[in-house]
């Protein structure tokens, strides 16, 4: 899904201006939705909260406080080993774009779960990707499954240019998620990026049309002291229970007899190219 150009780089400013090496960083409190509308309908929504990383700002160094920390244990904390090739984030998304042909040299910001108490399982992430001149060239969905494998799709226009606000963007799936659900047919992504609220939709596809429709929305404030307060008092158990809720809800799908997929092997490339 497309963002707007740069509602990023109208809010947060360079880092050489930053106050602080946390400055830049934000904290979405809102919810996941999940809703099944074959064989049987299932749906399913619960309060989450995730956060918006600048990956200009990584270089590895340990920073932060004993409540927030970047690569290092904290009660909430950021690990760039959770992400891409489990090295630097930032040379190993630029890598992915220049390897791509994709012109995008400006900021690159993560939307990403973070560690709670040192746990975090991150069923997906977004990294959306600017040129210099702030407009939007690439998001790059992350996916995990619960196989401990990983696999992103790129998702661009093919000529290169720069992603229209609201345009939808699709990627034919190629790697397995869920066992109710086969490798096959594809995504539909939405995104909506603003300084006030993030929205990602994800909508996926089958042979017969629709099958499932899926979002992750939050409302953005600074990660200061008093976000990661919230975060701690409203979620405390949030990212155990990620991986709780999806055992759960695959249990009730099982009940109600919906096909169980074998697991293939992943697929042979690390990222999938989708488009408009």
């Amino acid at each position: 899904m497309a963002s707007s150009p740069s509602p990023v780089s109208q809010t947060h400013r360079s880092a050489e201006n930053a106050p602080s090496p946390l400055a830049q960083w934000s904290l979405a409190f809102g919810e996941v939705r999940h809703t099944r509308l074959r064989p049987v309908r299932h749906a399913f929504r619960y309060r989450s909260f995730f956060a918006r990383v600048p990956a200009h700002r990584l270089d590895g160094e340990p920073r932060g406080s004993w409540l927030f920390g970047v690569n290092r244990r904290a009660m909430i904390s950021f690990h760039e080993s959770d992400h891409g090739d489990g090295g630097a984030s930032l040379p190993w998304i630029r890598r992915l774009l220049t390897d791509a042909g994709i012109d995008a040299d400006g900021e690159i910001w993560l939307h990403a779960f973070v560690r709670v108490f040192g746990y975090a399982f991150k069923p997906v992430s977004f990294w959306f990707c600017h040129d210099r001149g702030g407009a939007l060239r690439a998001v790059v969905a992350e996916v995990n499954n619960t196989f401990g494998e990983r696999h992103c799709y790129l998702l661009a226009e093919p000529d290169g240019r720069a992603l229209r606000a609201g345009v939808e963007l699709h990627a034919v799936k190629g790697f397995h998620v869920s066992p109710f659900c086969g490798v096959e047919g594809s995504y539909r992504f939405r995104f909506m990026d603003n300084p006030m609220r993030a929205v990602a939709r994800i909508d996926y596809d089958d042979a017969n049309g629709p099958i499932l429709a899926t979002s992750m929305s939050g409302r953005l404030v600074p990660l200061d002291t008093a976000a990661c307060a919230r975060a701690l008092l409203a979620y405390p158990g949030f990212t155990f229970g990620v991986m709780a809720r999806i055992h759960w809800q695959a249990l009730r799908l099982w009940l109600k007899r919906v096909h169980w997929f074998r697991k293939p092997n992943p697929p042979s490339v690390f990222t999938s190219r989708g488009s408009t």
